[in-house]
């Protein structure tokens, strides 16, 4: 079974309502969640087209296509042949094999809705990760500020993102709908998501990990494009990234979006950021980005990746994309530790981690 996405007509009826009064009520029929296929472990096409091999090989023959936001059941990951490409891993799906650095791994894990914001220091709000596939957004405020969000054909969140809400409400059909945005780097749009795609996230998504050791460094590879978390000695971590950029044979850069070589220290961390940077055409705009542990100058950090799965590649504008599972690892173990509450601590003098970028 695959899951296909909106249908242009759909996206037509979405974009009315956008030009009339905003309505709860109307969007149970726009937004519900989709019926994505039964399976444990899902992938989301998060390429622009994709083609379904006979076999985990590019030069078998092609059976089918599939396009951007479609979401195939994952049944295993397997090694195959795509000669001149770094990564030879293909998903195999009940159609046919798929490259997996164009499938992006994804759950459809769905929650029961809250009607009110749990007890604490969090009582105005609370931050949320996308636990389903990906989910239909409804436009509070039109016209649309975001630059991503001006190109969209139908506005989502995707599997993994973190955003924060601030309103809970109910309509009369008693689906719960969550009020969305961003508390850092966004552009002030605001967002109606249906309650069960994101999961709140607690203190404990956010509570550091070994924080009394006090030797600790975070080592990223660009030559093999690694990071090794280290106590001391002893590493204690380790995972694949992508890095930016190219490098000449004195490890200087050679283009502007390198991730700097050298020694560095995490001076900000924030549970959830808006990112862009660059120039039309060769820039980017995502919302939503998680567990961001910023290193270098005004934007280089460690960082939590949905757009891609091709890691052990450079893929980024400078950052180190990682896994969500291991950004939001290296978020946790990292000091100094950011609280729930606001999400984001700055760091001024000693007592961060340091982060030390090397080529081999």
């Amino acid at each position: 079974m695959i899951f296909m996405p909106v249908s242009r007509r759909d996206f037509l009826k979405i974009a009315a309502l956008g030009m009339g009064s905003f309505s709860l009520r109307s969007l149970q029929h726009l937004f519900p969640l989709p019926e994505f296929p039964d399976y444990d472990r899902l992938g989301r096409v998060c390429a622009g087209k994709v083609i379904l091999k006979a076999r985990p090989d590019i030069d078998s023959s092609d059976v089918g296509s599939l396009y951007e936001d479609a979401v195939v059941p994952w049944l295993r990951e397997v090694a195959g042949s795509r000669p001149l490409w770094n990564s030879q891993r293909f998903v195999e799906t009940p159609d046919g094999f798929l490259y997996a650095p164009n499938l992006q791994p994804v759950r459809n894990e769905p929650n029961k809705p809250l009607n009110s914001f749990p007890a604490g220091e969090q009582a105005q709000g609370m931050w949320v990760e996308v636990s389903v596939p990906y989910a239909d957004l409804a436009l509070e405020n039109p016209p649309p500020r975001s630059p991503w969000l001006r190109g969209a054909v139908q506005p989502r969140v995707y599997y993994s993102q973190i955003l924060w809400v601030d309103q809970i409400k109910t309509d009369e059909q008693n689906q719960v709908w969550y009020r969305v945005n961003e508390r850092y780097g966004g552009y002030g749009d605001i967002f109606w998501v249906a309650a069960e795609a994101l999961r709140p996230l607690t203190v404990n998504d956010v509570s550091p990990i070994n924080p009394d050791i006090e030797e600790k460094r975070v080592e990223v590879d660009v030559t093999y494009q690694t990071m090794s978390c280290y106590e001391g000695n002893r590493e204690v971590y380790f995972a694949r990234v992508s890095t930016g950029g190219k490098f000449d044979a004195q490890g200087n850069a050679v283009d502007e979006w390198s991730t700097p070589i050298g020694p560095h220290s995490i001076w900000r961390k924030m549970v959830s950021v808006h990112m862009s940077g660059g120039s039309t055409g060769g820039g980017y705009d995502l919302p939503g980005i998680g567990w961001t542990s910023l290193f270098s100058g005004n934007g280089v950090a460690i960082h939590s990746t949905f757009w891609h799965n091709n890691f052990g590649v450079p893929m980024s504008h400078g950052c180190v994309n990682a896994r969500p599972e291991d950004a939001k690892w290296v978020f946790r173990w990292t000091m100094p530790s950011a609280p729930y509450g606001s999400g984001d601590v700055t760091v001024s003098g000693s007592g961060s981690t340091k982060v030390v970028v090397v080529e081999l």
